[in-house]
């Protein structure tokens, strides 16, 4: 018998993680060995045009990694969702948009203005992208930036979520061998729609940090401070610390090495808006009364939309400023 077919996609992400997908070491051979990797265009020369010519539904299951910013990303979302049975939205830029995700704060040209002509950049005669260019040798075509970034359940139907940035390679292990046994009629499909290798609370709740009754009084950043007791809750010491908001599984590895968790993977269990519920955990904690006193801890988050939102504006109830929300088709 032919084995199921697998497939993994890269759209608007940096490729950690498909990285993350190697560094489940020996767990990649026994994906090759229990499935036909029919399509992974980082790891394989395989063209679109031999997706298009797939049947309907003959992938069993895709991993799609990035989130929506081109039209080429939108039209691969499209074509493997027909042509997978099941299909995964992996790692946070697929789930909420993630860094790529905070370009939803300026429009497409302001974008290029700062790309093409800003501080850093010389470029004396102007020039910018173009999504056609007349060559010698033939027509070159460049997908065009769509006006926000969209997360794949924006775009089509998602059967599953695996948070992350990336997701843990022991959390991928878990879930590849979860398709194995399904696979191999040892286990079942969880109900669509479930949260795949991740926890069902918060960092918070699996740090091993103590806690105490949170006071704040001044926020820092983490050089601004001379030393860290190594066994309290970095928020109760004055670092903008993202654990209340975000979902456990990551087996809380920044706040067990000093540093505070930012979030990558995403909204804690029942929360809609992650960057609201972090707001909200912020301001609970803040012991000031005064509007000039309560401003003056607050100087100490110097980015406030890159704190709250770094990783899941665009899945947020914000999604984008309403300059490039009003470009939207």
């Amino acid at each position: 018998m032919s084995k199921p077919k697998f497939a993994m996609y890269w759209a608007s992400a940096c490729g950690g993680c498909e990285i993350a997908v190697l560094n489940t070491d020996e767990k990649v051979l026994e994906l090759d060995a229990n499935f036909d990797v029919a399509f992974w265009p980082a790891a394989m020369d395989v063209k679109y045009q031999e997706v298009e010519a797939m049947e309907d539904a003959s992938l069993l299951v895709t991993l799609f990694n990035g989130a929506i910013r081109t039209d080429e990303n939108e039209h691969m979302a499209h074509l493997l969702r027909r042509k997978s049975k099941i299909l995964v939205a992996f790692g946070s830029c697929a789930n909420e948009g993630c860094i790529p995700g905070l370009a939803n704060l300026s429009t497409r040209e302001d974008l290029f203005e700062r790309a093409y002509s800003g501080p850093s950049t010389e470029n004396p005669e102007h020039l910018r992208p173009q999504t056609i260019w007349r060559a010698p040798e033939g027509v070159l075509t460049l997908t065009p930036l769509q006006p926000v970034v969209r997360t794949l359940d924006q775009v089509v139907e998602v059967d599953y979520h695996v948070p992350g940035c990336p997701p843990e390679s022991r959390q991928i292990a878990v879930v590849l061998d979860l398709l194995i046994a399904v696979v191999n009629g040892a286990a079942e499909l969880p109900p669509k729609g479930a949260v795949l290798g991740a926890g069902e609370s918060t960092v918070c709740d699996e740090c091993p940090r103590s806690r105490d009754v949170k006071r704040l009084t001044k926020l820092s950043r983490i050089q601004e401070l001379p030393s860290l007791d190594t066994t309290t809750c970095l928020l109760e010491q004055g670092l903008m610390c993202s654990g209340p908001a975000t979902r456990s599984g990551c087996d809380s590895r920044c706040p067990n090495v000093g540093a505070p968790c930012i979030g990558c993977y995403g909204a804690a269990p029942g929360v809609l808006d992650q960057g609201a519920r972090l707001m909200t955990a912020i301001a609970s904690v803040v012991d000031e009364k005064e509007p000039e006193a309560i401003d003056r801890v607050l100087d100490g988050l110097p980015d406030p939309a890159g704190t709250f939102y770094r990783f899941s504006l665009a899945h947020s109830l914000l999604r984008a400023n309403r300059a490039a929300l009003a470009e939207t088709p």
